[in-house]
């Protein structure tokens, strides 16, 4: 992925994660955005605490950088518990979860990211260490092979998921608190990025945060990302002040226009118009066009551009959206309007 890229997507390259780690809220109280999930979640812990016993097994979902990491290590800390960290990708057997699972201590946090993406074997052994705290272990093989019971200490189990959906119903069930991130407004974001000027000593100004937080599609990692670059940009033109006139040229610069809109996606946007004539036009054809993997497009780029009614999605393909010729300056021919009025409902199955 580009840099441009990177700038707005919501993961994490390693050398950012150090930097991210630093302006992460460590309490309740200090994490911006989120109200419901946040007074839901103190209610669980209090009642906990004043239970003297484990938390209740959260379940966390939602789009990429809203916080769902942050608040795995806020529930660890206001637990006053250690955290394990692990992810759905990297249990692949039974034996991997077992041994994760036989190593944790009494009221231990277990963080899995991406919990959807566990294995099967895996994912069935988590059910019974969830609800009795017990896992037992095969030992041998075939007609006589033996099953072990292996009791485990009560810990709190908290997963995240970017796609909910593809929890089975069994493990979905097991989780006694289940909160969803929503995408965060400007105004929100506005006071994440104050934060984290504060912290990292910058004078920044309000219009330059309202012109940073207006580009970061509603996602506090995009925003400190974003936030890190306008310093940069400010450090090597020796600025000591950061306005909004300096914010949007350093923005500009990195090809991330005024509705947060980076390369990938212009390029996305400009393929389906010019090229295709606002569609409908399969993902896979779109994105030989833009010269990406058909994954990066359909993860990267479409979520948010649907997001901003800038693509449609329909049984036939993607389309342009009328905001969308907007935006690129560009007139939309009339058998494009045809086209988007009558290739079906969005979020239909699409051609691929």
């Amino acid at each position: 992925m580009t840099e441009t890229g990177a700038l707005t997507n919501a993961g994490s390259e390693p050398e950012e994660r150090v930097l991210e780690a630093a302006l992460r809220p460590k309490n309740l109280d200090d994490f911006v955005g989120q109200a419901r999930v946040r007074q839901q979640l103190s209610l669980v812990l209090e009642a906990s605490k004043i239970r003297e016993r484990t938390a209740d097994h959260v379940l966390l979902s939602g789009p990429p950088g809203l916080g769902k990491t942050t608040l795995s290590m806020i529930i660890a800390a206001e637990m006053n518990a250690p955290l394990r960290i692990s992810s759905g990708p990297a249990i692949q057997h039974a034996g991997d979860l077992a041994a994760i699972l036989s190593s944790l201590t009494e009221g231990e946090v277990l963080f899995l990211d991406e919990i959807h993406r566990m294995s099967r074997p895996a994912e069935e052994m988590l059910y019974m260490a969830m609800e009795d705290f017990r896992v037992d272990i095969i030992v041998g093989k075939g007609a006589g092979a033996t099953a072990i019971p292996l009791e485990l200490p009560p810990f709190t189990l908290v997963g995240a998921t970017t796609r909910a959906g593809l929890l089975p119903g069994p493990l979905r069930d097991r989780f006694g608190f289940t909160g969803h991130l929503e995408f965060y407004s400007v105004e929100e974001l506005e006071l994440v990025l104050r934060r984290s000027a504060m912290m990292l000593s910058l004078k920044v100004n309000s219009a330059a945060f309202y012109e940073i937080a207006s580009r970061s599609r509603g996602t506090p990692r995009i925003a400190n990302r974003l936030l890190r670059r306008v310093r940069d940009w400010a450090l090597v033109n020796r600025l000591e002040s950061i306005d909004a006139r300096a914010a949007s040229a350093a923005l500009d610069m990195y090809e991330v226009d005024a509705r947060g809109l980076d390369r990938l996606d212009r390029s996305v946007l400009l393929a389906l118009c010019t090229k295709f004539g606002g569609g409908p036009v399969g993902l896979s054809t779109l994105a030989i066009a833009v010269g990406e993997e058909t994954e990066t497009v359909e993860t990267v780029a479409e979520p948010f551009l649907v997001r901003e009614g800038l693509l449609g999605r329909t049984p036939r393909g993607r389309i342009a959206t009328a905001a969308a010729w907007k935006h690129l300056g560009l007139r939309m021919p009339a058998d494009a309007i045809f086209a988007s009025q009558s290739s079906g409902e969005l979020d239909s199955e699409d051609e691929t």
